[in-house]
């Protein structure tokens, strides 16, 4: 009887210790949590640990902390936009392992932990589009890996990370608009992907270049690779991002083989390595898609590796082979200086002895001679 009264005592402290908090509206049986445009300058406290949706756009916070959400570990959709979040700690979403949905955007993030995704395996959609930000770590990419939409228009974007794009082995759309990116030899890794992604179906905006200015304006997906055939050769991040696209399309192309896809429907064009330096050059004409491919860049392609073993083992060869033809080359001309100095003292010897037999006699020179030319056989 004493445990039936302590139980009703304390039931309504247990249930108020998780009420609804002022400024927002929940639902119990959606376990929705909003709390948009209420001005909030932080996350609200005592929220139901069974939240599943929790709405905080349109708000005034400006950072999170570490353990921000530790109140509901079951919360799939978290949305932040519209806020002036700046600063967001590596451990702010610890302990949140069934979000599917994060939206950031339209905040002032610089930048991000590589940290941030770590425990998240569960994450489908991230939108980080309208901040600041200047680059994504590559190391996030394990935690970015069931991603199937990621936004990231409207930064201050230059290039992206490769090893971070090819772990977005799921993802179906992708905004990349409104960026600076710079369109110079570090890109080509982005537009090689790029080929692949949209080879499988991936839909993506644009890559608009804003620099270098003879590039601003051009979408990269439209630039034609001569305009980058300056570089290729002396840039060993085009080599090993064009092994993993070539790679990429023999496996795309095994799979679609069997599945008796038309092979124009997508046409991925390899460009060639050549010129040194960087510099940008030669008119245009654009990469498409559908049979719109311009006939000159077909004339112009050289014979593919099939695979990344015959790329190296070709590269291996290659090396050998000059390296065999430099050391005859310097046999020769070590044999050949030889050779050359041996005559030319023969010769100085041969005339020495003729002016001495000259000023000796004929018999003299004469026994003088066949020594010599023996000594020297």
């Amino acid at each position: 009887m004493k445990v039936v009264l302590v139980l009703a005592f304390l039931s309504p402290l247990l249930s108020a210790s998780h009420t609804c908090p002022k400024e927002c509206i929940c639902n119990t049986v959606t376990k929705v949590v909003d709390c948009q445009g209420q001005g909030l300058y932080d996350i609200p406290r005592r929220l139901h640990p069974d939240t599943q949706e929790l709405y905080l756009q349109d708000n005034r916070i400006r950072g999170l902390g570490s353990m921000a959400f530790r109140e509901i570990p079951f919360v799939r959709i978290l949305h932040l936009a519209n806020n002036s979040i700046a600063s967001v700690s590596p451990t702010a979403l610890l302990g949140l392992r069934t979000l599917q949905h994060l939206n950031l955007a339209y905040n002032s993030l610089r930048e991000l932990d590589k940290r941030l995704l770590g425990p998240i395996r569960s994450l489908s959609h991230l939108d980080l589009s309208h901040n600041s930000l200047w680059g994504l770590p590559g190391a996030m990419g394990d935690s970015m890996r069931n991603l199937s939409h990621l936004a990231l228009a409207h930064n201050r974007l230059t290039r992206l990370d490769r090893s971070l794009l090819d772990s977005l082995v799921h993802l179906d759309s992708l905004t990349l608009s409104g960026n600076p990116w710079k369109c110079d030899c570090q890109l080509i890794g982005l537009k090689l992907w790029l080929e692949t992604y949209l080879f499988k179906g991936g839909v993506v905006d644009e890559v608009v270049c804003s620099q270098p200015e003879e590039m601003r304006g051009r979408d990269l997906q439209n630039v034609p690779y001569q305009l980058f055939h300056a570089c290729m050769t002396t840039s060993y991040h085009y080599l090993f991002a064009n092994i993993q696209h070539l790679e990429s399309e023999r496996l795309l192309r095994g799979h679609t083989h069997g599945n008796h896809a038309h092979p124009s429907s997508n046409t991925l064009h390899i460009p060639m390595a050549m010129g040194e330096g960087f510099g940008f050059g030669g008119g245009g004409g654009g990469i498409g898609r559908g049979g719109g491919t311009m006939p000159e860049c077909e004339s112009k392609q050289k014979q593919r590796p099939v695979n990344l073993r015959h790329a190296i083992a070709t590269v291996i060869i290659t090396g050998v082979v000059c390296g065999i033809v430099c050391l005859m080359m310097l046999a020769a001309a070590v044999y050949g200086c030889a050779y050359a100095a041996i005559m030319a003292k023969y010769q100085r010897e041969l005339k020495k002895n003729e002016e001495l037999a000259a000023a000796q006699g004929p018999d003299h020179a004469a026994d003088e001679k066949e020594p010599l030319e023996n000594a020297i056989a």
